[in-house]
């Protein structure tokens, strides 16, 4: 095998672990967890003030910096194309909920916009499996 071909295969198995290192730092969400928007509904015109309201089952909520099993807070993403880094504390690409808010009224400019929750633990990461919820569009007047 030459050098090059042995380099890379060592710096795949670092990549893996690495990766899996992260997976198995973040706090375990339960089989079944459901992270919703219960209102407004998906593809609903709304106000540019709009009142966004956050669901859960399968687990509770608690605010950031509790560490208890089966809990965390929520994350909204607003017209986000992507989702944060999952193993990493979600910073400014995300509004943050840490008190353990469940809605949260918010001002959206004219247009359509993307709204979508993630769940993050006492540390602001997402749980593994992350707990994520559909993205929905919603169109101001």
């Amino acid at each position: 095998m030459t050098y090059l071909l042995k380099a890379s295969f060592v710096m795949l198995f670092l990549l893996a672990s690495s990766a899996q290192a992260g997976e198995s730092q973040r706090a375990p969400s339960p089989e079944g967890t459901r992270l919703y928007i219960i209102s407004p509904a998906n593809g609903e015109t709304v106000n540019k003030t709009v009142t966004v309201k956050f669901g859960l089952q399968g687990m509770g909520v608690s605010p950031a910096g509790l560490d208890k099993a089966a809990t965390g807070h929520h994350h909204l993403i607003i017209n986000g194309d992507a989702l944060p880094d999952l193993n990493k504390p979600m910073g400014s690409e995300v509004l943050h909920f840490g008190g353990g808010q469940t809605e949260k009224t918010i001002e959206l400019p004219k247009g359509k916009h993307t709204l979508q929750l993630i769940l993050g633990d006492h540390r602001h990461i997402p749980h593994n499996p992350p707990v994520i919820s559909e993205k929905i569009t919603v169109y101001v007047k």
